[in-house]
């Protein structure tokens, strides 16, 4: 088998990953709570919690805008087309072993509609290796929130994992948490294993910017080191900051991030 191959399940993982960030109220069971209005009379109104307008969000084209290029990542990187994906057949989950995050990477994420805008890439370096992903997803803030925790909460808990790369083949990663940018309180994991003697190594990370969520993954082999996870990671946080104009950790737009800590 090549060695290739738990790289390109890992990334059909991380994709997933990507799409539940709009639907992990569902995985978590955690329906979103109703907007509570007080009357002048001191008659308290329950209403049903509305998302935010469409024309509050990023576009389609302004989240393509903000995600990294080839270029950026330097002269030996290949964007990947789409359709070469390599999502297991019949669509079930190539991940086992972490109850919190399988959950979340059982749910298929529906296609992009003007309530949640998506855009995503993907690049390989030569032979495929190392591979990168980012995607982008924009949806209702408060909505987003709970979605944020719920990914969080999963990152958190996991220990171990188990990718199956659709041909019968396994492989265990370790799943410890981790820095890849300048603020502590962004969820990332990286994740060790090996096969047939081949170390396999990758990182994934999640950073919001007021309605938007970016989803970052970074795999390869022959390698445990985590300095082009970071250093890829804080370009691609930079450029959506610089993009969308809306600084890394605020909830809202054109709120304050959180503070900063650098590794």
């Amino acid at each position: 088998m090549s060695h290739s191959r738990p790289l390109l399940a890992l990334t059909a993982a991380a994709v997933v990953t990507v799409s539940t960030l709009g639907t992990a109220d569902v995985a978590s069971g955690s329906p979103r709570p109703p907007a509570v209005t007080v009357q002048a009379s001191g008659t308290t109104t329950v209403q049903a919690a509305q998302p935010a307008p469409a024309s509050q969000l990023p576009t389609d084209a302004q989240l393509s805008t903000a995600l990294l290029t080839a270029a950026e990542l330097g002269p030996d990187f290949t964007e990947v087309p789409p359709s070469t994906g390599s999502s297991p057949s019949g669509g079930a989950s190539p991940v086992s072993g972490c109850d919190a995050l399988r959950a979340l990477l059982a749910r298929q994420g529906a296609e992009p509609t003007p309530q949640q805008p998506h855009q995503g890439v993907e690049f390989e370096g030569p032979g495929g290796n190392p591979m990168v992903t980012e995607s982008l997803t924009a949806e209702d803030p408060a909505k987003l929130t709970g979605d944020f925790a719920t990914v969080t909460e999963a990152f958190a808990n996991c220990h171990s994992l188990t990718f199956d790369d659709g041909t019968g083949t396994s492989v265990t990663f370790t799943v410890t948490p981790i820095t890849l940018g300048e603020r502590h309180d962004a969820p990332a994991v990286r994740l060790d294993g090996t096969l047939a003697g081949v170390q396999l190594n990758g990182y994934i990370g999640i950073e919001r910017f007021g309605p938007t969520a970016l989803s970052y993954g970074f795999f390869q082999r022959d390698s445990g080191s985590s300095q082009l996870a970071s250093l890829y990671y804080r370009a691609a946080v930079a450029k959506a900051e610089r993009t969308l104009n809306v600084p890394a950790g605020s909830e809202t737009a054109g709120t304050t991030a959180g503070t900063t800590a650098t590794v």
